[in-house]
């Protein structure tokens, strides 16, 4: 028998329980429901709740040293800044402030110091009130000391630095640093939860979270150097290889076989970089030889003055390169002039118009003047990440002109000098171990605007007469090295303070109180430099101080606007090499009232090609 399957059915209510009511059925013709709508909120506005959220998150602590900081990175320095430099000088040091705040409140929670939250919202009202009253009297002082250091140096007050522009660059500039320092930490931490999953049961916790703590910093240090620093460098020398390729507006090749480049030249025109053909084709106008010789009373003929040059290409090493520039001077019979100076370039492979054409005019075109090339580089990039090169250059190129020069009869050969400025000096001063060495294969060095990372430099400073300041330090009472320090204005005799009784070969170093090419140093971090301890020099405002790990930040951004300083002043030596030239290598005759004719010729106008 078949039994009939009945079809399943929802098990009855139970006793008491209401049936639930079904909705109403839609009238007919009316919209339908709406759609269901998503409990969570747009992006925008989850983006925005975040930003919200993010301040909160910040360390009180670390706030108030951001701000502390940042405060005290816009008080005065050595040099005048446009609002980008001045911005990156107020973030980094706002972010380093942060992390130091919130550090010293690490220690206190550590310590078991209490801080209620009723406490925090205090504090970060307190904080919030004085930075409305901080940042803005911060900014208006970093525009007073400003305008206070245009009028020392001469100039008429700048506008405005743009406190807008500081500001917001500043914070932008803080707040990626702050992410990259977090990013960092979340990355220590994973690494010392994976150390502790390894060895956490045979070492303490403290010793896995040091072992984390190394492993990272190891690691950024690979990799910031291995990465970032080298594969930068290699880029930026791409970069600077294409634009040496290129010649500078009014520059042309020049006839004269008495200069590299030209058609007579082994040095060939489009083989000698950019910076080197402005060199080869740079010459002053005949009218302003014309007017030294006749207001200094040169009796002798004015002659037309050899430069030779060798690009970075002209050789598979430097000292190809340096063989080059002597066989130029084997053609040129560059040993027949009265005065040889081996220059060395910075870092692109540019001489200062001002340090060749001072030379040239005093001695009325009897000289010859020998550079070469060794980096695309400029010297900025140089100073950070390779500082081997100059002084390896300096050292190819004067050994090679001098062993050749050691040939010639000495009685009939020319008078050897060296000289540099910034890079170029440091370039220069690798070429020899002592200042007695310098005094034995040469007759005389100007180094100007020296980096402070310079050996021989450093050497001579430290071991200045007591009593002598670090921005015009005494050795020896003078005897074979003396320094200038703002000659270019004709009052400061600082390199015949000493007296007329000057040893020969003579040796100048050229260098302005305000120079932070000169000044910097990375122990400008936790020491206060002598040249901030001691009487200031006379472009220094009297307000400027030292803060540690401050003022070492505010250097370092001199580093990039020294150079734009009026002359005189930071890292612009335009008219001072006539005093450096005229005090090393003055010809028969020479004195004060014709170095202040040289000068004032040299201050007319640049070097044309």
């Amino acid at each position: 028998m078949t039994i009939p399957i009945r079809p399943a059915t929802s098990a009855p209510p139970a006793r008491g329980a209401t049936e639930p009511a079904l909705p109403d059925p839609p009238a007919i013709g009316a919209a339908a429901p709406d759609a269901a709508v998503d409990p969570r909120p747009s992006l925008g506005r989850r983006v925005l709740a975040a930003f919200a959220r993010w301040p909160r998150r910040l360390s009180g602590p670390g706030l108030a040293g951001a701000l502390l900081f940042f405060a005290i990175s816009l008080g005065p320095a050595l040099v005048p800044r446009a609002a980008l430099y001045q911005g990156a000088v107020a973030g980094i040091c706002a972010a380093i402030g942060y992390g130091l705040g919130a550090l010293l409140a690490w220690v206190v929670r550590t310590a078991g110091v209490p801080w209620s939250r009723a406490g925090s919202r205090w504090f970060r009202r307190v904080l919030l009130i004085a930075a409305l009253v901080v940042v803005p009297a911060a900014l208006w002082w970093n525009n007073t000391w400003q305008d206070d250091l245009l009028e020392l140096f001469g100039e008429p007050p700048a506008q405005s630095s743009h406190p807008f522009v500081v500001l917001g660059l500043a914070v932008v500039l803080a707040v990626l640093l702050l992410q990259v320092a977090r990013g960092l930490r979340r990355v220590t931490q994973w690494v010392g939860r994976l150390v502790r999953r390894l060895v956490g049961r045979w070492v303490p916790v403290p010793v896995t979270r040091l072992v984390a703590i190394a492993l990272v910093a190891w690691l950024t240090v690979v990799v910031l150097d291995g990465t970032v620093v080298r594969g930068g460098l290699a880029a930026l020398n791409g970069v600077y290889s294409t634009l040496d390729t290129g010649t500078a507006d009014g520059v042309e090749q020049p006839d004269d076989p008495l200069r590299s480049g030209s058609p007579q030249s082994l040095a060939a025109w489009d083989e000698l970089g950019l910076q080197g053909r402005t060199f080869v084709a740079g010459r002053r106008p005949a009218a302003h030889f014309e007017e030294v010789a006749q207001r200094t009373g040169r009796t002798e003929p004015l002659q037309d003055p050899i430069r030779v040059y060798a690009g970075l290409s002209a050789g598979d090493t430097l000292d190809e390169v340096a063989q080059v520039v002597v066989a130029e001077l084997d053609r040129t019979r560059a040993w027949d002039r009265s005065v040889l100076a081996v220059v060395t370039a910075t870092g692109t492979g540019w001489v200062d118009p001002s340090m060749s054409d001072s030379l040239e005019l005093l001695w009325g075109g009897d000289t010859a003047i020998a550079s070469m090339q060794y980096s695309y580089l400029p010297s900025w990039v140089s100073f950070v990440g390779d500082r081997s090169t100059p002084p390896a250059a300096g050292k190819a190129l004067f050994e090679a002109v001098y062993e050749r020069w050691s040939q010639l009869p000495q009685d009939d050969r020319p008078l050897l000098y060296v000289a540099g400025i910034s890079l170029g000096s440091y370039g220069s001063q690798g070429a020899f171990s002592s200042v007695q060495d310098v005094v034995a294969r040469t007759d005389g060095a100007l180094w100007v605007g020296t980096p402070g990372f310079t050996e021989l430099w450093r050497e001579l400073t430290d071991d200045r007469d007591p009593g002598s300041p670090e921005i015009t330090p005494v050795l020896d009472g003078g005897q074979t090295v003396r320094w200038a320090n703002r000659p270019a204005d004709g009052t400061d005799r600082q390199l015949w303070a000493l007296g007329d009784a000057w040893e020969r070969p003579r040796v100048v170093y050229d260098q302005h109180a305000s120079d932070g090419v000169t000044w910097w140093s990375p122990r400008l971090v936790l020491n206060k430099p002598d040249w901030l301890s001691e009487p200031r020099g006379s472009d220094v405002l009297p307000s400027t101080r030292w803060v540690p790990i401050i003022t070492f930040w505010q250097t370092t951004i001199d580093l990039f606007v020294a150079g734009s300083a009026p002359p005189g002043h930071g890292h612009n030596y335009h008219t001072e090499y006539a005093d450096g030239w005229s005090a090393i290598a003055p010809p028969d005759g020479w004195d004060a009232d014709d170095t202040a004719v040289l000068r004032e010729v040299v201050g007319l106008v640049p070097s044309v090609a």
